[in-house]
This record gives C-alpha cells, sequence and structure tokens, in this order.
C-alpha cells in the first residue's frame, strides 16, 4: 500500500553508540530534507526506542542546516540512545499497540532504527505487525555496531573507528614499553570490546607491520583460551624481544566456556556482564613469572573516539542513513542497507540490502582462516580485510585546541496522546 503524500518519519539510535553512528543520522535527515513531498519531517526518539513508548519525540526540523551537518563529525549519539529490547508480541502486546498508537498520532510511515542485530529484531518485528495492527509503517533498519558482527554486510559502520584506535593504542603502546622495559614495565596488556567476535582485537594485529612490533599476543573470543600455551607464549616472547604487548577482547572463554571476566550479572538484553579481562590476564604473568607489568581497557574510549575515526567508517555510515531514506521511497520494509566489497585493490565497494528476518539476532564471527594456526595473531586474509577499514583520516574542526562538536537542541514535539507509558 502506498503511502500518503509526506508523512513524517520516525528516527533513533539503539545500543552503545560509536563515533560514526551520528554520521549515519546525518546522512539519514539531510536525504530527508531533499524529498519534502515524500517525508515532512523527521522525529527522533529521544533515548532510542524509549523516546517512541513514551511519545518523548524531537522535532529535527527546528535543526539549523549547519547543525545537522555538523553531526556527521560529532560522535556518540545526539538524540540519546537506550539498551532496550522489545519482547515478542506473545510476550507485551501493550508495547506493540503503544508504538503504534504514537506513530498514528503523529504521522509517522517511516522507522528507521540504528543499531546492531537486537535492534534490527526490533525493526523486523514492528515490520510483521504494523500493518496487521492497522498500520502501513516501511521499517528499515540501518547497521551500527563496533562488533562487526552483523551478517550480509562486508562491515558495520562504527568498526572501522574503533579497528583504527585500537590499533594506533597498541602501536603507541608498543613503543612505550619497549623504550623502558630494560628497567620497567615488560608486559602490557590491552583489553577491547567484543562480546563474542574478535574483530575489534584482530584489528590490533594490523599494528604489526614487523617482526617484533607490538602486538605480539592477540587473545580472541573464537579461540578457546589455554592458560599454559599462553603463557609460555609471554615468556618467549620477552626474552626474544625485551618486552611483550597483548591486546585481549572481553569476551575471551576458558576451557569450560566461562568468560574468564565475567562479573555474574546481566545486561538488559541478558547478556552478560563483563567484569574486566586485562588484570586478569596481567596477574596470570606475574604469578608465574614475576614480570612487571601494565594493563589498560580502552572502554567507551574507543568508541567514542571521533578524533581519530577511519574516513572509510565516516563516509560509510554516512552513505548507509542515506541508503535508508532511498529504500523506504522505493517502498522498501524490513530491510537493511548494507556495505558490498567490490575490490580490495584498489579499495572499492557500493550499497546493496538484505532482510532484516536473515539479519536479526545473527551474530558473524571472525572467520577461523582470519586467525593464525597458533592462535594469537591474525592473517594475511585477515589483514587485507582490515586494512581498507581504517584507512583515511577525517579529522572534525578544532577549537582552543579541542575537537568542536555540535550539541542540538532537541526540542520535544508537542504530545498528542499525553497519556504515560511505563518501560
Amino acid at each position: 500500500m502506498p503511502l500518503m503524500t509526506s508523512t513524517n518519519a520516525f528516527y533513533a539510535q539503539s545500543g552503545g553508540v560509536t563515533a560514526v553512528i551520528n554520521a549515519s543520522a546525518c546522512g539519514l535527515i539531510e536525504t530527508a530534507r531533499q524529498n519534502p513531498d515524500k517525508i515532512n519531517k523527521v522525529y527522533a526518539g529521544r533515548n532510542g526506542i524509549i523516546g517512541a513508548l513514551t511519545e518523548d519525540l524531537i522535532d529535527t526540523s527546528l535543526e539549523s542546516t549547519e547543525n545537522i551537518a555538523a553531526l556527521r563529525h560529532t560522535p556518540s549519539g545526539a538524540f540519546g540512545s537506550c539498551r532496550y529490547k522489545l519482547k515478542s508480541f506473545e510476550e507485551n502486546k501493550a508495547q506493540y499497540e503503544r508504538l503504534i498508537a504514537v506513530f498514528k498520532a503523529h504521522d509517522i510511515g517511516y522507522f528507521f532504527y540504528n543499531g546492531g542485530g537486537d535492534s534490527q529484531d526490533t525493526t523486523n518485528k514492528l515490520s510483521q505487525l504494523s500493518e496487521s495492527m492497522g498500520h502501513n509503517l516501511r521499517c528499515i533498519g540501518i547497521p551500527k555496531t563496533v562488533d562487526n558482527d552483523l551478517p550480509l554486510t562486508d562491515n558495520c559502520p562504527g568498526f572501522g573507528s574503533v579497528a583504527k584506535y585500537v590499533a594506533v593504542s597498541i602501536r603507541e603502546a608498543g613503543f612505550d614499553v619497549a623504550s623502558m622495559a630494560r628497567t620497567s614495565t615488560k608486559v602490557f596488556v590491552l583489553e577491547v570490546m567484543g562480546r563474542h567476535a574478535g574483530w575489534i582485537a584482530a584489528a590490533g594485529g594490523l599494528a604489526a607491520e614487523q617482526e617484533g612490533e607490538s602486538p605480539h599476543i592477540i587473545l580472541f573470543p573464537e579461540v578457546v583460551f589455554d592458560q599454559q600455551k599462553f603463557l609460555e607464549k609471554v615468556d618467549k616472547t620477552v626474552k626474544k624481544h625485551g618486552f611483550c604487548c597483548i591486546v585481549v577482547s572481553e569476551g575471551v572463554k576458558n576451557p569450560d566456556g566461562q568468560f574468564l571476566a565475567e562479573a555474574g550479572t546481566r545486561d538488559a538484553f541478558g547478556h552478560a556482564q563483563l567484569g574486566g579481562v586485562a588484570p586478569v590476564v596481567a596477574e596470570m604473568i606475574k604469578a608465574e613469572y614475576g614480570y612487571k607489568y601494565h594493563w589498560a581497557v580502552a572502554d567507551y574510549l574507543q568508541r567514542a573516539a571521533r578524533h581519530i575515526a577511519s574516513k572509510t567508517d565516516v563516509d560509510q555510515a554516512y552513505a548507509m542513513g542515506k541508503a535508508a531514506v532511498e529504500l523506504a521511497l522505493e517502498g522498501k520494509t524490513a530491510v537493511m542497507p548494507t556495505i558490498v566489497r567490490t575490490s580490495n585493490h584498489p579499495y572499492q565497494w557500493t550499497i546493496g540490502y538484505g532482510e532484516l528476518k536473515d539479519i536479526a539476532n545473527v551474530e558473524q564471527m571472525l572467520p577461523e582462516h582470519y586467525i593464525t594456526e597458533d592462535g594469537f595473531g591474525i592473517t594475511a586474509a585477515c589483514e587485507e580485510y582490515l586494512r581498507p577499514l581504517i584507512s583515511g583520516e577525517d579529522y572534525p574542526p578544532y577549537v582552543n585546541g579541542l575537537p568542536s562538536y555540535v550539541r542540538l537542541k532537541n526540542l520535544p514535539v508537542e504530545k498528542i496522546l499525553n497519556t504515560p507509558f511505563e518501560v
């Protein structure tokens, strides 16, 4: 069924934010503004899907052209994000009835959700149920995850910039440790994100372009942690090079399948909360060999570092927002734009799309052939895949020595239903 002329659109950001998620918002809003005959206004959900459930909408049409353009170089989620997973229709019918009521009240015919696997699941559920509930809604997912674990797309916006940050950080830390190793620290451990998929940890391997360069060891969630084998590798590395730098993914597991750093709690999506694997690994080394160590957790720094973003990543994030609008205007629904790699040498890519039913809640792990035989490094094939994703610089403007980022006004849309809803 065709949509009425000039209906409104709803856009929201979901899950952990990235250095480039706002670039996708920029691409979407600018493209929507270029099609006023089809899209009247873009309303953003304040704090993700929660904004829709609570009728807390932001009117992006009240933002200047300059401020929307500045989203392209501003990190984090400009409209607020959330970790909130919709239950099934059978479990919580009221949630879906509420969403449709809000969308009907505000003449919303397009739904754009910018996030990872759980977010694509939300978008898919809405697409399946909206028409049966009496509302014609085109639902488009927009890929975003630093974990790089969505299927069907070559890579995910947000990952390339984290990959660049980690590769740069472990290279610089390696220089630091090497300079002090004779009389001080001999082991440095950098913990990075990656619960089940080791893409970010693998990116650290890009820093080791010459024999003996940092990192010397990478610990992947896809490889079962063998403590004795690991410790022997550390000792051999220190004796050969004088120091050892390690990148460890937060999701590394022991032979029993338990996270080395599981804290025993769960997040809003039901995922185990991880409590810090870097000190666990460092203490193992200290207990066995007595080597002085330092460790660091990249944590939010890796995903917030817009100052060192990959140009490839920024361009692709913007393109995904733009493509989402174009797919919706073509009449597509229950799909997500994807990045299609067409060439490695030179690196080239184009835009495709996949169906949300094939994307939602599916994790794309690091392929076995991307990990060296000993389980501690990346192969040439992995490097060939990763290298273009960290390429190019796209620096934000600087003022007074600091990056200049935009803060939107985020003015609310007047409520129509004006009835409370518990989330």
